[in-house]
């Protein structure tokens, strides 16, 4: 278990993490989210003793990580899958983890075998493609066989079938009753592994709940709605107190009224209606809603010959 309790950092005059609380729970993969430089990276830095806390408290399992005796064994972390000896072997870095910890030769080669680095383990880590890189940094991670395990963007730079493994991988360590924490930027990719979100704006939690919470939360009811007496359907509706925007001439998305009253509002008079499909929110659509207020930096799209502007930070 993670748990944060008034966990604060400050750069000088920037507070990058403002007095947060949350609790990551084992049994699940725990999914963080967030703006670039909403406090994503820092707040996982703070969690493993890499950065010092202003003010507030991070543990995991009731300890600070620089207390524990033997943190590989206790927390698995995958921060920056570049930190690795170029010139050393995936093997011999793996190796030279496990000696400081008394982990068994055997563990090496089964994380290796594990996470599908058989034929480059003897390679230097300087020629890896950015997916290898990936796998090497996640048999890090699990080299203690940990209870906790934080991935920081794990899937950055894996092909389709590294994406499936890495989501099968955190669903079956969290079954184990592993604390899995998660962070990416991949929404579709979080919207199928993730069990709960914690997203984080501007250095403050946002939003703290199970994912099909998040996404109900900000569904409004829409029903998309086709007819060819638009204009007729659209006075109707909102007569009834509906909200109603008309995307093409015969296309209508309709907020506010179920589908059941649509359709008995249409009927009663006298309206032909062609299609009458409820529209349900998508991860990504919620995460929008949510962090709208929260964005720091802003990409700013023109037209023209211009090129687009833009603004940007991690």
């Amino acid at each position: 278990m993670i748990e944060a309790r008034g966990l604060t950092k400050v750069y000088g005059d920037k507070t990058a993490v403002a007095g947060v609380d949350f609790t990551v729970q084992p049994g699940r993969v725990t999914g963080f989210l967030g703006p670039n430089g909403a406090g994503k990276s820092t707040t996982m830095r703070m969690i493993m003793g890499l950065d010092r806390p202003t003010s507030g408290t991070v543990t995991v399992d009731g300890v600070p990580y620089a207390r524990h005796a033997a943190p590989l064994r206790d927390v698995g972390a995958l921060l920056d899958a570049k930190a690795v000896h170029t010139s050393r072997s995936a093997y011999n870095h793996l190796l030279a983890m496990a000696a400081t910890h008394g982990i068994p030769k055997q563990r090496v080669l089964d994380v290796i075998e594990m996470t599908g680095l058989g034929e480059v383990a003897r390679k230097k880590v300087g020629g890896f493609s950015l997916g290898m890189g990936q796998r090497l940094g996640i048999a890090a991670a699990l080299l203690g066989d940990p209870r906790t395990v934080i991935l920081d963007e794990p899937v950055n730079g894996l092909d389709p079938e590294g994406v499936v493994w890495v989501r099968n991988l955190v669903k079956y360590l969290a079954s184990e009753g592993r604390t899995v924490f998660l962070s990416s930027h991949l929404m579709s990719e979080m919207a199928v592994t993730a069990d709960h979100l914690i997203v984080i704006g501007r250095g403050r939690i946002i939003a703290d709940a199970p994912i099909q919470d998040i996404i109900t939360g900000k569904d409004r009811g829409r029903v998309r709605v086709r007819t060819d007496q638009a204009a007729e359907l659209t006075r109707l509706l909102t007569a009834d107190g509906a909200t109603v925007d008309g995307q093409e001439n015969e296309l209508l998305e309709v907020t506010g009224l179920e589908p059941r009253r649509i359709a008995r509002t249409a009927l009663e008079h006298g309206v032909m209606i062609y299609e009458l499909t409820p529209l349900r929110a998508s991860l990504e659509e919620a995460y929008m809603e949510l962090t709208k207020d929260e964005v720091e930096y802003h990409s700013l799209i023109t037209t023209g010959d211009t090129a687009p502007a833009q603004a940007g930070g991690n």
